[in-house]
């Protein structure tokens, strides 16, 4: 910035002040107090104004720094570039940020470096256009960043950890309940203990598509569909070869508190559809579909082309277990059941997706 001169006042929005020196004296003031590094240049780069600030951060006494290409204060593997940049800054004269987008860095004195934010503003001077850059030292800032992103990476391996356990200790319980199987000689009782494994292996499978993924707060359903279904289907040797399975899923996220209880509920569904619908080697298709109406409404169907829901069945009083459970678990959704008994035998639920924070929509 130039010494004296109306110019420099007028473009400051002083024209028409009693005294120019004193508004030059008070720009001056202005900017020896701002709490940020004020660094002025001209248009060949060279420093025509510091304030305190700027000698504190940069660890230069301000004598040493007036008259020096700004480059001094810049790193040594960033000064090639520099005044490339610089050059286009007075092409397209806009206050702006500096390098918005990218890292910026001063040097210090001692030959240190350090993060730092720049705001750059086009002042007009008595001898051409100067650049006023306020900086700001974001050391602090940068380092709570890093600490938090270390934590959060941290968290990210624990929850990790946490659903393999849980996948581990529940594939582990499946295991016992198929080794108990193996002693019990009464139907009833091996039906019994196969819907138990079969729940267990859904909240296994549910824990381990989590674990294989980069969030651990919400799940691809569509993908977990494409790993239980077969896994289910063979638990019914009976249907091998009988029944065909058709699953048409929308790629559909869920927070994992609805990914459980849905997981729960297709379980249900098509393990009821396996043991009833086709007796007596009867062939047919059992169809799942999945699908999000209106971006927040999941709409989950199990339909089949059996034999139907028997009459005496109450569907409205879930005299079955597995009903039971699918109407209990469309309540914790806060969803609801329909049940068509035949042509096709079609159960539905639809319930809306509780977003975590920061969920995708």
């Amino acid at each position: 910035m130039g010494s004296d001169g109306p110019a420099a006042a007028t473009a400051l929005g002083f024209q028409g002040e009693p005294s120019l020196s004193k508004v030059e004296d008070r720009y001056r003031q202005i900017v020896e107090a701002a709490p940020n590094a004020m660094v002025m240049i001209n248009a060949s780069g060279l420093i025509e104004l510091v304030n305190a600030q700027a000698e504190r951060v940069f660890g230069y006494p301000r004598v040493e720094m007036l008259g020096q290409q700004v480059e001094m204060l810049v790193p040594v593997r960033f000064r090639h570039h520099h005044p490339g940049q610089r050059e286009s800054f007075f092409t397209d004269l806009q206050s702006r940020p500096m390098g918005a987008g990218r890292d910026l860095y001063g040097l210090r004195k001692d030959g240190s470096e350090f993060p730092v934010e720049i705001g750059l503003n086009p002042i007009a001077a008595e001898h051409g256009v100067m650049v006023l850059s306020a900086i700001v030292d974001i050391t602090d800032r940068k380092q709570k960043e890093l600490r938090i992103q270390a934590a959060l990476k941290e968290k990210e391996i624990l929850l990790g950890e946490v659903h393999h356990r849980v996948k581990n200790n529940l594939q582990i319980i499946h295991s016992l309940l198929e080794l108990q199987s193996a002693n019990i000689t009464d139907r009833l009782a091996l039906e019994l203990l196969r819907d138990s494994r079969n729940r267990v292996r859904s909240m296994a499978q549910i824990h381990q598509t989590l674990y294989q993924s980069k969030d651990f707060a919400e799940i691809d359903f569509s993908h977990f569909l494409d790993t239980l279904v077969p896994s289910l289907v063979a638990s019914y040797a009976m249907t091998a070869g009988l029944v065909a399975v058709d699953i048409a899923a929308e790629p559909v996220i869920l927070p994992i508190d609805s990914a459980i209880p849905c997981g729960l509920i297709v379980n249900e569904l098509v393990s009821n559809a396996l043991k009833h619908a086709f007796p007596d080697g009867r062939t047919g298709e059992i169809r799942i579909a999945l699908s999000l109406r209106d971006h927040n409404d999941v709409v989950l169907s199990v339909s089949d082309d059996g034999v139907g829901v028997p009459g005496h069945v109450d569907i409205a009083g879930g005299t079955t277990l597995g009903l039971q459970l699918v109407t209990m678990l469309s309540d914790q959704l806060g969803g609801g059941f329909a049940l068509q008994r035949s042509d096709p035998t079609c159960g539905v639920v639809t319930f809306p997706i509780a977003r975590p924070v920061g969920g995708t929509a």
